[in-house]
């Protein structure tokens, strides 16, 4: 990894680059409420959540070897701990609470707070809020609840799994706000393995624990549904849309990263309504429009017209 300050020519290219960046992240990051729906019949959270990291490593120590990437050096701890902040943490927090009934709908209401969170804190990473993008959070969220609305329902709600929920929404807000405060640019592929072995150590006990996870994963019916969400949460979830998030919180600011987020649900209604036959209602399609508006407040630089 070169350090420095890029040539104009270099920056463009760059810019030119990420354009498409966020679009492509919202898309892979929002697959992830559909692996969840596929993926968590079969296996318990925590240990789908294993063989995720497992298999992800798996493909990306064999390519560090070889290519003899660069390990952070002196910012090994504090990518371990971003990493289980943003992979245990959040990941850990939502799909448990899924496996525990908590309502698919409230569940994305709750952690669609996340932009709005990391707008109050954005002080102590040295980001400033404009009063352009308070609007666009209050927008991005009020776009994420129509989106949700008509699935917004109580059954299945717990204290449980309403903490769980709680405590994913601040480990992901943390872990986006850590990463960029103490360890922002960093070689992805050795970065991203020790986020995975963190994340993999971190879970292990609790799966024996609570899942009697065991050597042979027999709690894991292997369907072809399971088989097909797991890959896909190996090289879309885990390596794409995780290398995009890490190479946005690099380039961006901290909020306007998290915004995207709220593209995240309407994203989702889209993919459940092609995939699985989901209605949604014309009240969510006016939510899209709002959460995109909201996003545009956000990102827009000082002078553009959103």
């Amino acid at each position: 990894m070169t350090h420095g300050t890029p040539s104009h020519a270099q920056a463009a290219t760059s810019a030119s680059w990420l354009s498409p960046v966020p679009l492509f992240f919202v898309f892979l990051w929002s697959t992830g409420f559909i692996v969840a729906k596929l993926g968590l019949p079969y296996a318990p959270p925590l240990t789908f959540l294993i063989l995720r990291c497992l298999g992800a490593l798996a493909v990306l120590l064999p390519l560090v070897l070889l290519s003899r990437a660069p390990w952070p050096r002196g910012r090994i701890l504090h990518v371990a701990v971003a990493g289980l902040l943003l992979q245990a943490g959040y990941l850990g927090g939502v799909w448990a609470a899924i496996k525990l009934g908590m309502p698919a709908g409230l569940t994305a209401l709750i952690v669609g707070m996340q932009p709005i969170l990391t707008a109050a804190g954005a002080s102590l990473i040295g980001e400033r809020v404009r009063p352009r993008q308070w609007l666009g959070f209050v927008l991005g969220l009020s776009g994420v609840a129509l989106v949700v609305y008509a699935k917004l329902h109580l059954a299945g709600l717990s204290a449980s799994g309403l903490l769980l929920c709680i405590f994913a929404l601040f480990s992901i807000t943390a872990g986006t706000m850590y990463q960029k405060r103490w360890c922002p640019a960093f070689d992805l592929r050795t970065g991203t393995v020790i986020q995975f072995g963190a994340t993999v150590l971190a879970l292990l006990p609790l799966a024996i624990l609570l899942e009697d996870l065991d050597p042979a994963f027999s709690s894991v019916t292997w369907s072809r549904d399971f088989i097909v969400a797991w890959l896909w949460s190996i090289f879309a979830l885990s390596i794409g849309a995780i290398f995009l998030l890490f190479t946005l919180i690099r380039r961006s600011q901290a909020t306007e990263v998290t915004s995207l987020l709220y593209l995240t649900p309407p994203t989702t209604a889209v993919m459940a309504w092609l995939l699985f036959g989901e209605a949604f209602s014309p009240l969510a399609l006016a939510g899209m429009a709002v959460a995109v508006l909201g996003v545009a407040f956000v990102v827009k630089k000082q002078g553009d017209t959103p």
